[in-house]
């Protein structure tokens, strides 16, 4: 199971107002537990006014880059975020998870492809790391983002992206989409909309040339772009989408109207590090990972809302239903995997494997 580990923070950069740049050191001793692939995410948990708060941020460098950076937006109420913004500084030290996710494809130097992508605001965090990660690994492939933002000031990694524009000016196509801020084109004004992504593929992008397309944003704007370039051709398989746990309104568990048969309660066993950990747990009232934390249990978790995948596990034995899940595929799903903070007993007895997520 992945543990936190203790992380000096190397450097604190502001790139925008509301937007700060985290560099973490990495002893030598830890840099294979925290190697990355281009697309995945940390886990920080700090303790902040005597609660332990736990977020996950995407990684924001290159794979190539040696370097481990993570991107922190003040989002308006958010206890990390604002605490982050405010008092990190370079020599603090967080506790961080090593790398996890699965918002990225398989590389290779011999690949002539085209990526699509289409960010929002701090969604260009992992498209960041993807881009940068997969115009060094693959020297014939070609990368095309769009980008939008309220205005210029907004735009995070804004001298990052002109300069790999101005480095692989071949192969990266920037196009930045403002909806507070007046364009010469009057396309890329606005919102990225389902409708707006309509006109692009008729002007802009032919999707027959598109290999993979990569989203990241607020759920709307993902649920618009992934629907457009599905009306306009292409397949759904070739969509990969990167959703934040500040994007989802938080839902209450309703419970199955129905009463479920067999007992009231339903015996647990979670396996973690090897061990093998029972609970009793009423069934169809609460998720297996609140309960597991009720018992004092040490469970891997981050935003408890289905976005970040921390929590992944396989169930080996029994029945859940999952109330939201945006981070795991249906073939993951077809397979068993679940995500324990989603994840409402119905069985008589239920395994879930946290040691086989896969």
């Amino acid at each position: 199971m992945s543990q936190f580990q203790a992380l000096t923070v190397a450097a604190v950069t502001h790139e925008t107002r509301d937007t700060i740049a985290v560099t973490f050191a990495v002893p030598p001793a830890l840099r294979e537990r925290f190697q990355f692939t281009q697309g995945q995410h940390l886990t920080l948990r700090a303790m902040i006014d005597a609660e332990d708060v736990r977020r996950s941020y995407s990684i924001c460098s290159a794979v190539q880059d040696a370097q481990l950076r993570v991107a922190i937006k003040r989002v308006p109420g958010g206890t990390f975020s604002t605490w982050a913004n405010d008092t990190l500084r370079a020599g603090a030290v967080l506790e961080v998870m090593p790398p996890m996710g699965h918002f990225n494809v398989p590389l290779s130097a011999e690949n002539e492809k085209h990526y699509l992508a289409f960010a929002a605001g701090s969604g260009i965090t992992p498209m960041l790391s993807i881009i940068k990660t997969t115009l060094l690994a693959e020297p014939r492939s070609r990368f095309t983002l769009f980008y939008g933002n309220r205005a210029s000031s907004s735009v995070i990694f804004k001298s990052e992206l002109a300069e790999l524009k101005d480095r692989y000016m071949e192969r990266f196509q920037l196009t930045y989409v403002m909806s507070r801020e007046q364009q010469d084109i009057d396309l890329f004004n606005g919102r990225i909309t389902k409708e707006k992504c309509a006109q692009f593929f008729q002007h802009w992008i032919d999707l027959a040339d598109i290999d993979q397309a990569f989203i990241c944003g607020p759920e709307q704007m993902m649920h618009d772009v992934s629907q457009a370039l599905q009306d306009n051709g292409l397949a759904k398989e070739k969509i990969k989408i990167e959703l934040f746990a500040a994007s989802v309104p938080k839902r209450a568990h309703a419970s199955s109207k129905q009463p479920l048969a067999g007992s009231h309660d339903c015996d647990v066993t979670v396996i973690i590090d090897g061990a093998h950990i029972r609970f009793a747990m009423e069934k169809d009232k609460e998720s297996v990972l609140d309960a597991a934390l009720r018992q004092g249990i040490d469970m891997r978790y981050a935003c408890k809302a289905g976005v970040c995948s921390t929590c992944r596990c396989k169930v080996v034995e029994g029945k859940v239903d999952m109330d939201a899940n945006y981070a795991l595929e249906d073939y993951e799903v077809a397979r068993g995997v679940a995500l324990s903070c989603q994840s409402f007993p119905v069985s008589d007895t239920l395994v879930m494997d946290f040691d086989q997520d896969h």
